[in-house]
């Protein structure tokens, strides 16, 4: 058995004779570990062992050239004696034994010398200018209905600390704009005693407290953000809302779009089909979004024939939106009074009561909305009524001007500060959906009298804002030649 050993390995190493000792054996592990892996590749790569693993055992089996004489002895012998299959079986196994065994050193090594296992490394975390690794961090949210010093009481400050609580924040934070069920961050030192308070008023703007020594220091800062442009392309299948998750683009894309596009696209009208091209800026916290920059340019395609486009453009120091032709996509005039709802009734004169069970005329149009939805004025005017009003409910009435007047029904409730004689501002949310008077559910019953008569608010015709300045075309339409360039290279067809 060690004769046949013999002749194969001199037979590898290139010699002629056969009165190699057993040191001379042992010398030549490596080679003949090396030998033996290429030889056995195909067995390897079945085990998931490639030839650079192989080569990696090799450089190690100086250490293992006893062992290695004595195992190919071994299996030389099951070679003569029993079939092939068998002995590329033990090769194969063997080998994986010498990885994990030429291994297994490296993982000795790196213990430390008493033997126990190496502690792992504290993840080094510096956020909000504080290293956590010198505190124990707790995540809490405020209670509802507590207040500040209430709860900063029960995590242990002092009244002494309290106390400057007021005069620490008043030119920092108002108290009145925090908000329960936010996260906060306590950052108790090694005595437990809390050392920093941390509210985040969003994802990327934070309040801290320094309550360390005897006096109280806040702060309000931003985290570091990162803005990424994106192009997005949505198919209307069931609602904007779906269409923004199925293209991969945060949800909250269809709110700026309805803003963009409040004055243009009746979106209580969309269809499938429909498409939104825009090219927008990301802003994403340790690489997740957080929120929306600025839309740079928007295109809404219905049916593939009836395009607005959207180019930001500034003018008088504003931005705003216009169309190719230099029109301003503001009206005086919203489409519709609250967003991402359904009509549920149309503007008719023989319409069926659902609770009267009798034919009368339906002066407006019903919106079908999750109550407590907010409502928004179609624009500017003053607010001439708001009170119950039988079977209106809690309503408002608003006079834009000599010639529009719009009324808003079964309302929940009123917008802080909306009382007759009032100014409000287009798009300024004035009351919420409700079902108060007669109503079989909540919804918003949309009115609009134009010279003193009622009108489809669907069919409402409502003029532009002022137009981008002769002053201002030239460098209007480039803009629109840079943008029009933007969309393109961002891959719209």
């Amino acid at each position: 058995m060690a004769s046949d050993f013999g002749v194969w390995a001199m037979r590898e190493a290139g010699r002629n004779e056969y009165t190699v000792g057993r040191n001379e054996y042992e010398k030549r592990g490596a080679f003949i570990v090396t030998q033996y892996l290429l030889r056995c590749g195909a067995h390897l790569s079945q085990c998931g062992i490639s030839r650079d693993a192989a080569r990696h055992v090799a450089t190690k089996a100086n250490n293992w050239g006893r062992i290695v004489f004595d195992v190919f002895t071994i299996l030389d012998f099951l070679k003569m004696r029993y079939n092939r299959s068998l002995y590329s079986g033990l090769v194969v196994a063997i080998v994986m034994c010498i990885v994990a065994g030429c291994q297994q050193p490296d993982r000795i090594n790196s213990r430390p010398p008493s033997g126990e296992p190496a502690a792992p490394k504290a993840q080094r975390i510096t956020r909000f200018d504080i290293e956590w690794s010198d505190y124990k961090v707790d995540t809490v949210d405020i209670p509802h209905n507590t207040a500040l010093s209430v709860f900063l009481a029960e995590q242990g400050v002092p009244a002494a600390k309290l106390n400057l609580l007021p005069s620490g924040l008043r030119d920092v934070f108002p108290v009145r704009s925090i908000r329960a069920g936010r996260p906060t961050y306590l950052f108790r030192a090694q005595d437990s005693s809390l050392a920093y308070w941390v509210y985040s008023h969003t994802p990327s703007v934070y309040l801290k407290i320094d309550l360390q020594g005897d006096s109280l220091h806040a702060t309000l800062d931003t985290l570091a953000t990162t803005h990424t442009v994106r192009l997005l392309h949505a198919t209307i299948e069931s609602s904007l809302w779906n269409a923004m998750v199925q293209a991969g683009a945060k949800p909250e894309v269809a709110l700026v779009l309805s803003d963009i596009f409040a004055w243009t696209v009746d979106f209580f009208a969309l269809g499938k089909g429909d498409q939104f091209y825009a090219v927008y800026e990301q802003e994403s916290l340790d690489s997740v979004p957080i929120g929306i920059g600025t839309i740079f340019t928007a295109r809404y395609i219905s049916d593939r024939k009836d395009t607005v486009a959207a180019y930001r453009f500034e003018q008088n120091g504003i931005y705003s939106y216009w169309d190719a032709r230099g029109n301003s996509l503001r009206r005086a005039f919203l489409k519709a009074p609250l967003k991402f709802s359904r009509i549920s009734s149309h503007f008719s004169y023989a319409r069926m009561h659902p609770i009267l069970h009798t034919v009368r005329a339906h002066t407006g149009v019903d919106y079908a909305a999750p109550a407590g939805t907010p409502v928004m004025a179609l624009g500017d005017g003053t607010v001439i009524e708001r009170g119950y009003k039988g079977g209106g409910g809690n309503t408002v009435k608003i006079r834009h001007n000599s010639v529009y007047t719009t009324a808003y029904l079964h309302l929940k409730g009123y917008a802080k500060g909306i009382a007759p004689g009032v100014r409000v501002t287009q798009g300024q949310v004035i009351g919420y959906v409700g079902s108060t008077g007669m109503a079989t559910g909540p919804h918003l019953d949309f009115r609009v009298w134009m010279n003193g008569k009622p009108v489809n608010p669907l069919t409402l015709k409502s003029p532009s804002v002022e137009p981008i300045g002769s002053e201002n075309r030239e460098a209007f339409q480039r803009e629109v030649q840079r943008q029009d360039s933007l969309l393109a290279s961002y891959g719209r067809e």
